[in-house]
């Protein structure tokens, strides 16, 4: 869903009160720079949300935010922000660097720690909002990666600085319908642009695999209604072989068979008990969580319940 907020749609006296609301409460808490005629403020926000990400494109008038020690200790969840740059130039400065950003390119931060953006000539910029969670990336890489220009030069960031623009600029693929599914690439590709930017490369590689067995089973939590849902497949959407996946997983504990079995049938149970379903049918239910085979269903439910898929709803809605 995409919203639209314009200051000039607040009473003039209270337009600089609105926009910091407007930001502090949609986006994250900051101290914003604004004139002192209410005349003067221009800015206006474009919002969208695909699952974890949050896509933002601001156009304003010169304005300079900061993001200041009580800020960063407000307790909020941590995130990381993306800026792309559009026209022009800007600036921004976290842990004593500075980056200067010129069109195509883009620096991270997190709001963790004290930022300042500069935007000297009025903005225009895209920004993306991901939880620092879910790039899972350890401390030492989150803080070596921010407040450095990315974008031409590096093919990675080239890559990512134009999906992020196509993303950004296109009205469809920032729809709820579409922007929903493109979530977990967008995170990937992120997480593997900042990852080539790294002036240490054991660095990323170190924090890659450390970091792999919770991007793993990450990833199993969310495709895990996805038919065709191989060892394979997913190796390849974390550039591993299929051996050392399995070794990974065994180290955690997980057997990948009866992992997806498991967590399936446990989602088909909570979705079989919901008011909602029981106009659904079972082989509908069993075919949303990964289950090709309504009669395999079925059958495995029966064995670990002690109950058929019928049987159980039916006692739920009782």
């Amino acid at each position: 869903m995409t919203t639209v907020w314009n200051a000039a749609g607040a009473p003039a006296g209270q337009r600089a009160a609105a926009v910091r609301e407007a930001v502090g409460s949609r986006v994250v808490r900051v101290e914003i720079a604004l004139p002192d005629d209410p005349g003067d403020i221009d800015v206006e926000l474009t919002l969208s949300d695909a699952g974890p990400v949050q896509v933002l494109t601001v156009r304003s008038m010169a304005t300079t935010v900061t993001r200041s020690p009580r800020l960063a200790r407000d307790g909020a969840e941590p995130q990381l922000f993306l800026t792309l740059q559009g026209a022009g130039e800007s600036a921004m400065a976290q842990h004593g660097r500075h980056a200067r950003l010129r069109t195509g390119e883009f620096a991270v931060y997190t709001t963790t720690n004290p930022y300042t953006l500069m935007f000297d000539h009025g903005l225009d910029a895209h920004f993306f909002r991901i939880p620092v969670a879910e790039l899972a990336l350890p401390e030492p890489a989150l803080r070596e990666v921010c407040a450095r220009a990315l974008g031409p030069g590096n093919p990675v960031a080239e890559l990512t600085a134009g999906y992020l623009r196509r993303i950004a600029d296109s009205p469809d693929l920032r729809s709820r319908a579409v922007a929903g599914s493109l979530a977990q690439p967008t995170i990937d590709l992120v997480r593997a642009a900042l990852l080539s930017g790294l002036a240490d490369p054991s660095l990323g590689r170190e924090s890659m695999e450390s970091t792999l067995e919770l991007r793993l089973m990450e990833y199993l939590h969310t495709h895990l209604g996805d038919h065709g849902l191989t060892a394979a497949k997913i190796a390849a959407a974390h550039h591993v072989s299929v051996r050392h996946l399995y070794t990974v997983l065994s180290r955690a504990g997980v057997s990948l068979g009866d992992w997806l079995r498991t967590h399936r049938l446990e989602a088909c149970r909570r979705e079989l008990a919901r008011p909602r379903s029981r106009t659904r049918t079972i082989a509908s239910i069993a075919h949303q969580w990964g289950f090709a085979d309504a009669t395999h269903f079925s059958r495995a439910f029966r064995r670990t319940y002690g109950l058929t898929p019928r049987d159980w709803r039916d006692a739920k809605s009782r």
